[in-house]
């Protein structure tokens, strides 16, 4: 009998799920997941420019998080839901990239996503990343970037300061809803540690 009520939460909590972050059936354009670009777009340097692949697509693997393996994360804008629909997650254009020496590379997806397609669960598990963890990112010349997490938390949706550079430091910003409400945002953000071409 216990086993039927969870079952029968379960079921419900996921039907409510579905109105939020991540589902078709979403209605109202505020329950976006992927914030406005920063005030201000992170300019590359001319020699980050001249070292920059010509496709901006990032390849991304978390450890932590089951289904994000050599992820393609395109470069887009945040209301941009095909992308959404049919990548884990996408690199919020404005934003920064490995390449560069002072950059905040954000990284976006839905939590629940849409039933078969890339997006399906893909951040699910972003709760499972700790401070300490490896993030792996290869951009479309195949360098490769590791970065270390340093810090996870939750800030609401109009909170775009997680969005901006950190003075000297180049980081990543892995992005998603939180649970079970969807109203606020669980940002996890690690530094770059190495880089190898």
């Amino acid at each position: 009998m216990r086993i039927r009520k969870l079952l029968l939460v379960i079921a419900a909590a996921m039907a409510f799920a579905l109105t939020a972050c991540g589902s078709e059936e979403r209605q109202t354009p505020d329950d976006a997941v992927v914030p406005d670009a920063p005030e201000k777009t992170q300019q590359q340097s001319a020699e980050e420019q001249a070292n920059a692949p010509e496709d901006p697509t990032l390849n991304m693997t978390v450890p932590s998080m089951e289904r994000i393996s050599d992820s393609p994360i395109p470069d887009t804008f945040g209301e941009d839901e095909e992308a959404l629909k049919n990548f884990a997650g996408i690199h919020l254009e404005g934003t920064g990239f490995p390449w560069q020496k002072e950059a905040n590379v954000y990284i976006a997806g839905h939590r629940l996503g849409y039933p078969n397609t890339p997006s399906f669960l893909a951040f699910w598990d972003i709760d499972n990343v700790a401070e300490g963890d490896d993030i792996f990112v290869t951009d479309a010349n195949g360098r490769d970037y590791t970065y270390e997490v340093f810090q996870v938390l939750e800030v609401d949706p109009t909170d775009l300061f997680v969005t901006e550079p950190l003075e000297g430091r180049n980081i990543l910003t892995l992005q998603s809803c939180t649970l079970p409400d969807y109203e606020r945002r669980l940002v996890v953000q690690a530094e770059l540690q190495d880089t190898r071409a």
